[in-house]
């Protein structure tokens, strides 16, 4: 599925200090606000929408390579055995 941007607006102190507490805990801002995203999505989004989307986001199959014709191989002449007699 193609990814969108989203930009939100926060103080900058309170978002140094977000930052800062998060890290000690090993977590991660971004994947966070994802998961959020992905809950108001869920709670908001009809079900059926949800799942169209989803039946629409399958990739096609990929299209069956061409098979390449080999090179045809010429016959080797056939040499004459000399007969010695």
């Amino acid at each position: 599925m193609k990814q969108g941007n989203l930009e939100v607006s926060f103080d900058e102190e309170k978002l140094a200090a977000l930052r800062r507490y998060m890290g000690r805990k090993d977590l991660n801002l971004e994947a966070e606000l994802a998961d959020a995203l992905a809950k108001l999505y869920e709670k908001y989004v009809p079900a059926p929408v949800r799942e169209y989307i989803d039946e629409t986001d399958v990739p096609a199959p990929a299209a069956p390579r061409p098979r390449r014709n080999p090179k045809p191989v010429a016959p080797k002449p056939i040499e004459k055995s000399e007969v010695v007699q």
